[in-house]
């Protein structure tokens, strides 16, 4: 016995009634609810079941039957046709101890003291929105084309505009391109500089997905210690003075935060130029130097066009954007503007005629100055409670760039103590993972500024610390 079929119509609604019957019995049949076999009603039944006129339901089972989904025969009648077993397919783990486990757990979030994520709080929503709505409209409304790889004109003119600004770098918009933020340009300037097997200084510690995308790039990376002048340019000179590449964090060194000293660049860019080394400028912060003005960025001081700017909007306005540019010396912005056009096009224009509209307006610099000064409050206030609390259980605690780095004791387990803080919703840093090997590793702990608000910095931290205790 057949039976009744149970579907509901809306007959006030736009879709046709056919397409609404369709829709319900190829929904029963996708989530198993009509088993392969199952005998449907003949199309007569159901239009009298349905109260709809015949050809409705005839034209519905046409369509399931065209689709496959359905066989009809004079013998058996209607019957679901038979077909695989569906499985949803589960999305698979990473391998435990793999870089995409660390990089899932670095970049898992929101939470309390997160890394490389900037407040929620202090980013203009609302009105970014709009001029996403209206990029939106136009970017609709425009001709179907393909649009310049390097990025939106508007856009990389207004950053040439803002670099010389704020960044102290003079460039044409010809030698800006657009791009999916830093890693993507990271990615870009090694595919145009193609050093395969040669050798790369990178600071030690130095941010870890960097250093992952340098050993895919089939880079021999040359491990360069960080003091409190930033890298030290004289070790690299003795111990790997025929490296090709640097890549650098020169205004807040990712993580410690120290800025490389005029002294040190001076020496970096002279060696460049004379050996015709390759230095990538990460700059990272970028503006949001929380005590005094930026320092002016490295490219501002070279001559001879041996820097590689790469700047993001990731820390400034939302990671959510994947949006970030390189500044290329001229000498090679005909070749930047070759590969991306083939290898690495620029976003969609939408999101970069939004971000271009924002920073021509002086929207851009208002939202950095509110933010700065956001987050040099809530680091005072979360050093000032960690040096209270943390005594016990912490060698050292400094603010450094938007960071508070606690030094915990040898031994301990950085990469442990994160774990555990993540089941209460705490994202701390394990510093270890930000040095190049076990040997060099030190045990501690980097807390985002960004994404420690005043209401939680006590009851984050007591917490922490708690669990900190429990593994010194």
């Amino acid at each position: 016995m057949v039976k009744p079929l149970q579907l509901e119509l809306d007959r006030s609604a736009k879709t046709p009634l056919a397409e609404q019957i369709r829709r319900g019995i190829g929904a029963a049949i996708e989530s198993g609810v009509l088993a392969p076999g199952a005998r449907l009603p003949s199309w007569q039944d159901l239009a009298a079941q349905l109260g709809v006129a015949r050809g409705t339901v005839r034209s519905a089972y046409e369509k399931l039957s065209s689709a496959q989904l359905i066989v009809a025969s004079r013998a058996t009648g209607t019957r679901v046709a038979d077909r695989p077993a569906f499985t949803p397919r589960q999305e698979a783990a990473p391998h435990p101890g793999s870089f995409m486990e660390m990089y899932q757990e670095l970049t898992a979030g929101p939470a309390v003291f997160q890394m490389g994520v900037p407040a929620h709080e202090t980013f203009p929503a609302k009105l970014f929105s709009r001029m996403r709505t209206r990029a939106v409209r136009a970017e609709t409304s425009a001709p179907a084309i393909y649009r310049d790889p390097r990025g939106e004109l508007e856009l990389r003119r207004d950053i040439a505009a803002y670099l010389a600004l704020a960044r102290g770098i003079e460039c044409a918009p010809s030698q800006i391109i657009i791009t999916g933020g830093f890693s993507s340009g990271l990615g870009l300037a090694l595919r145009v500089l193609g050093l395969e097997q040669k050798k790369v200084w990178m600071e030690d510690p130095g941010f870890p997905f960097t250093r992952h995308g340098l050993e895919l790039a089939r880079l021999s990376i040359r491990p360069i210690p960080v003091d409190v002048d930033g890298i030290d340019v004289r070790y690299g000179l003795k111990h790997a003075p025929d490296a090709a590449l640097v890549v650098v964090t020169p205004g807040q060194q990712a993580p410690l935060g120290s800025t490389l000293s005029l002294a040190r660049r001076s020496c970096l860019l002279d060696w460049a130029a004379q050996e015709g080394v390759w230095v990538i400028e990460d700059d990272y912060l970028s503006e949001l130097q929380l005590r005094g003005r930026a320092t002016p960025a490295l490219a501002s001081l070279d001559r001879f066009g041996r820097v590689i700017h790469i700047g993001s909007f990731s820390k400034t306005l939302t990671p959510a954007l994947r949006l970030g540019f390189v500044v290329a010396p001229a000498s090679l912005a005909s070749r930047f503007a070759e590969v991306a056009a083939c290898l690495a096009p620029a976003p969609g224009p939408s999101v970069q005629l939004a971000t271009a509209e924002f920073i021509r307006d002086g929207h851009y610099l208002r939202h950095l100055r509110r933010t700065k000064r956001a987050y040099a409050a809530q680091g005072d206030a979360l050093l000032k409670y960690l040096k209270a609390r943390a005594k016990d259980v912490a060698k050292d605690v400094a603010i450094a760039g938007l960071a508070a780095v606690l030094r915990l004791p040898d031994g301990t387990s950085d990469v442990a103590i994160a774990r555990e803080a993540a089941s209460f919703g705490l994202a701390p840093t394990p510093l270890s993972l930000w040095h190049a090997s076990a040997a060099s590793a030190r045990s501690g702990l980097l807390l985002g500024v960004a994404t420690s608000p005043h209401k939680r910095i006590e009851a984050s931290c007591d917490r922490l610390l708690q669990i900190i205790d429990r593994h010194t």
